[in-house]
C-alpha cells in the first residue's frame, strides 16, 4: 500500500511508549512538571469525557467511537480505557448503570454527570490554550 494512504495511528495506552504525546498543562499541576502518566491520563480523560458527552456508552463502545471520532488516528486500548473510567467514577465526572447493548449483553454505561460536563469546559478550555501557546512556540522565527 503507498504510504501517503497509511494513516498514522496514535495509540492511547499506558503500556505503549508515550515520548509522542504532547505535555498537556493543567492547572492543578502548577508546581511540578507533568509526567508522561500524567499527559497520558490527562488527554484520555479529556477524550473520554468529550465522547460522553455525546451519548452514554459502555467502556468497549468508547474505544471505538474515540477511533471513529478521530478517523483511526488514535486508538484506545482495554488497559487504559477502564482505569481511566474508575478514575473519573471516583472524581464524580461519571455516573454508571447497567443496560443491555445492541447485542442482548449486559454492560455497565457510563455517563457524563453535571460536574463532569463542568469538568469537560474546564479541560477543553486548558487543551486550548495549550495548543495555542504551542502553535506561537512553533510559529516563531529565530
Amino acid at each position: 500500500m503507498p504510504e501517503a494512504l497509511v494513516a498514522e495511528v496514535t495509540p492511547i495506552d499506558s503500556r505503549v511508549e508515550r515520548a509522542h504525546l504532547p505535555p498537556v498543562i493543567r492547572e492543578e499541576i502548577v508546581s511540578k512538571p507533568a509526567t508522561n502518566e500524567q499527559v497520558l491520563q490527562g488527554t484520555l480523560d479529556l477524550l473520554i469525557l468529550k465522547t460522553l458527552s455525546l451519548a452514554p456508552m459502555h467502556g468497549w463502545g468508547l474505544t471505538h467511537r474515540i477511533e471513529q471520532l478521530s478517523q483511526a488516528a488514535l486508538q484506545v486500548g482495554q488497559g487504559s480505557i477502564y482505569p481511566a473510567l474508575v478514575r473519573l467514577e471516583q472524581r464524580g465526572w461519571i455516573d454508571t448503570e447497567w443496560r443491555i447493548t445492541e447485542n442482548s449483553r449486559r454492560a455497565k454505561y457510563y455517563r457524563l454527570t453535571a460536574g463532569g460536563r463542568r469538568a469537560l469546559g474546564h479541560e477543553v478550555a486548558s487543551w486550548n490554550r495549550f495548543v495555542s501557546a504551542v502553535g506561537l512556540v512553533l510559529k516563531a522565527e529565530s
